[in-house]
């Protein structure tokens, strides 16, 4: 049975090239706008694995990696995100300390972004304690 990834980015393009990426993997995959969308998107169907991008309008992806967290606490998230520092404040960071399974850097390699997938889908990556220690990766 293929595993089921909601993908949460602002960027429509970005939506585009990584559910094709995922999609020729053999993944199925639900997209969302932003955070809200992504939540109401997570109550019809527990997605098996999360990729939320950090810097969206609206609901922006440390709130709803808050509030995915809430609900559930095994779904692995991977956060993504190509604005990773504001100041001092390193989001890719605060999203690990808030639940986030994995980070990803954009922009990042196709190869990289699957095996995180993966990963986390295998249960590797289970929490923000086994956070991966490798570089991280972004679209």
């Amino acid at each position: 049975m293929k595993s089921y990834i909601l993908l949460i980015d602002d960027e429509a393009l970005v939506r585009q090239t990584l559910t094709q990426v995922l999609e020729n993997e053999g993944y199925e995959v639900h997209c969302a706008p932003e955070g809200r969308e992504g939540l109401r998107a997570f109550h019809k169907r527990q997605p098996d694995l999360v990729i939320s991008d950090i810097l969206m309008p609206t609901m922006e992806g440390i709130e709803t990696i808050m509030e995915l967290r809430i609900l559930s606490q095994d779904c692995p998230i991977i956060a993504i995100s190509g604005g990773g520092r504001f100041g001092e404040i390193d989001f890719l960071a605060v999203a690990k300390e808030l639940g986030a399974s994995a980070t990803l850097s954009k922009p990042f390699e196709t190869e990289d972004f699957l095996q995180t997938v993966a990963s986390c889908l295998a249960g590797k990556f289970a929490g923000p304690e086994l956070s991966p220690g490798r570089p991280k990766i972004a679209a």
